[in-house]
């Protein structure tokens, strides 16, 4: 299971009903922090997710609407109570906006550990995610993200048994482990069924449309993606600027056959967003404009679920 939760959906600077663009994800017992703009933690506070579970926080790119509020966030890590190291992951450059904005918080009980990738690189995440990106196309390096729980194949009781296999050693067949019993070896493709899909979610922002977008979001359960302009008449300002409008963002959705969508990263221009979701709708109906609380499950069994965002 993935848990999501938006926790601002602003861009650029904070309004007093929106918080800047960031997203919060739950795996098993760790927290995934996707941006970390001015205000962060203080929004976060509402929903009782708690801080000591952070475990990674994956970066964009380096503008201060997605990076600023680092330093309070990491001392606020430290008042819950973590020792374990900390990871961030960005695009090159990374690491000098970290060391710059630790001048204002240099002790800490945990290690950061800042990893900078190079579009198309793979990486691990806590609790068995996977995290790949590619680049986007905006005034400086940015990313996109897809992360994914992959889900191992079905496991057939009847095969192992009919194969003598030991219940004790199936554990480590469905773990993709073979195992050697009474003088011979059994692989796990021999009690494993065809491979199954897992559960996938993207995260895009601050970027024009670019074909390695449609990679990032294929099939994804959630494409959680820009929509810094509204109506469409404002193709040129997006352009200039290094945005999407909201049908641009329904495109990538709808070509990547993304399950559904949500529209984030609002311009302070657009006080109200959802006066435009037709503009998105007419390329992807599965579309939802994003607020502060926006809160989903992925699981396996029943892909994309509403979720309530309190507590945790």
């Amino acid at each position: 299971m993935i848990d999501l939760l938006l926790l601002g959906t602003g861009a650029m600077v904070p309004l007093p009903n929106r918080w800047l663009s960031c997203l919060l994800v739950r795996a098993g017992g760790s927290l995934i922090l996707f941006d970390c703009g001015e205000g962060t933690q203080v929004v976060w506070r509402r929903f009782g997710w708690g801080f000591k579970r952070l475990a990674a926080i994956c970066l964009t790119h380096q503008h201060a609407d997605h990076v600023a509020g680092l330093p309070g966030l990491l001392h606020t890590v430290s008042n819950a109570g973590r020792t374990e190291p900390l990871d961030i992951f960005g695009p090159t450059g990374t690491a000098a906006v970290i060391a710059g904005l630790r001048v204002i918080a240099p002790v800490l009980p945990f290690d950061v550990r800042v990893h900078e990738l190079e579009p198309g690189a793979s990486f691990a995440l806590p609790d068995g995610l996977r995290g790949n990106v590619v680049a986007g196309a905006h005034s400086i390096p940015v990313l996109a993200y897809r992360v994914e729980r992959p889900r191992a194949p079905a496991f057939d009781p009847a095969a192992a048994r009919a194969l003598g296999v030991p219940t004790s050693a199936w554990s480590a067949l469905q773990h993709g482990e073979p195992v050697a019993f009474e003088g011979r070896q059994v692989r796990p493709e021999d009690v494993l069924g065809l491979p199954r899909q897992g559960v996938a979610f993207a995260f895009v922002t601050d970027t024009r449309p670019v074909p390695a977008h449609l990679d990032v979001a294929n099939g994804v359960d959630l494409l959680i993606c820009e929509g810094t302009y509204g109506p469409s008449a404002k193709i040129e300002t997006a352009i200039r600027n290094g945005h999407m409008t909201f049908a641009e963002a329904a495109t990538i959705a709808r070509d990547a056959d993304a399950g559904e969508l949500w529209l984030t990263h609002f311009g302070t221009g657009m006080p109200r967003p959802d006066e435009f979701i037709g503009e998105a709708t007419a390329v992807f109906p599965r579309t939802r404009i994003g607020r502060t609380g926006l809160a989903a499950s992925l699981t396996f069994a029943h892909g994309l679920e509403e979720l309530d965002p309190v507590g945790g």
